[in-house]
């Protein structure tokens, strides 16, 4: 069943922005964004949740997958109201506390450069889009190589709502119910805390590599967040969030009208919260089935590619 549609998108994105915006918040020279959540403390806890010593990466491989880089339906359009600290130009979102350059949202999948805080202006060629990746606010993965490591959580909406595989049916929009109820489903170390880095696993990327439909994965329809799980994302004073999709969020997006990735058009410039994509969680979601603790320690840095806003990674997961 297809979501309900929301209002006009510019209307929706607009109130969305006044809500959500953390401008200011951290001063205006910031780069980490939400990433301000995560202390020494958090860190140290996480470290604890170690117990087995068993370690699971995270990072799909980039074989068989098609380069998208002109993918419309992941590239910033033409509309945007501009970024978070700054004006974006025609198509962008801008980055975190700079303006933005044509042709990109935040650096989440687009094939244009983004302008940061350095002014430093990222190449196409330094965005790899076959890849599991972080999609962040502030254009200088160097400025991030060390604040990705803290408490990773993972809420396995896929299994607690999907079908017999575990997987939600391309087009399921998980709402903010669907998170808290399979946070409440897993039990205790499912509960999201402040400075956790939340996993989504929806079973995309299982389905696709089960039945071998990889064209699909990247420009067709996709179970994904919803739209309207941006206050969730703002109020829970997460870290980060990834997923096992290529986009993130729902595809087709809950709008009557044409809309361009509209949760990273907040999400990433203005609450300045990482998105990740493309994660792969089959394996860590297996093992956390099975000893029903969801919670671990996680190093995610992404590689410090100089003026890149969007950056590969490889995820490793402790527990």
């Amino acid at each position: 069943m297809p979501p309900t549609p929301l209002g006009p998108v510019e209307e929706e994105l607009a109130k969305a922005r006044a809500a959500y915006r953390n401008r200011g918040r951290w001063g205006e020279d910031d780069v980490l964004g939400t990433l301000n959540f995560v202390d020494d403390a958090i860190r140290a806890h996480a470290a604890s949740l170690v117990r087995r010593g068993r370690s699971f990466s995270l990072a799909a491989s980039v074989q068989g997958f098609p380069d998208n880089s002109g993918d419309a339906g992941d590239s910033g359009g033409a509309g945007d109201s501009g970024g978070a600290h700054g004006s974006g130009g025609a198509g962008d979102s801008g980055g975190a506390h700079g303006s933005g350059g044509a042709g990109d949202s935040g650096g989440a999948h687009g094939s244009g450069g983004a302008v940061g805080s350095s002014g430093a202006r990222g190449s196409a060629a330094a965005r790899p889009r076959a890849s599991t990746r972080w999609s962040t606010a502030v254009t200088g993965a160097e400025r991030l190589r060390d604040a990705f490591t803290g408490r990773g959580v993972l809420l396995d909406v896929g299994r607690a709502f999907g079908d017999a595989h575990g997987e939600l049916p391309d087009g399921f929009a998980v709402l903010e119910e669907h998170l808290r109820d399979t946070a409440e489903a897993q039990g205790a170390t499912s509960s999201v805390r402040r400075g956790d880095i939340v996993l989504v696993r929806t079973g995309r990327l299982g389905r696709v590599r089960r039945l071998g439909e990889w064209g699909g994965y990247a420009d067709g329809d996709a179970p994904g967040l919803s739209f309207t799980t941006l206050g969730w994302l703002h109020r829970t004073e997460i870290a980060a969030v990834a997923t096992d999709t290529w986009g993130v969020e729902v595809r087709p997006d809950e709008f009557a009208g044409p809309a361009v990735s509209p949760l990273h058009r907040i999400a990433v410039p203005d609450m300045g919260l990482p998105l990740g994509g493309m994660w792969d969680l089959e394996a860590l979601a297996e093992d956390c089935a099975a000893d029903g603790v969801h919670e671990f320690l996680l190093v995610a840095a992404p590689l410090p590619v100089s003026g890149a806003a969007d950056v590969p990674v490889n995820p490793i997961a402790v527990k």
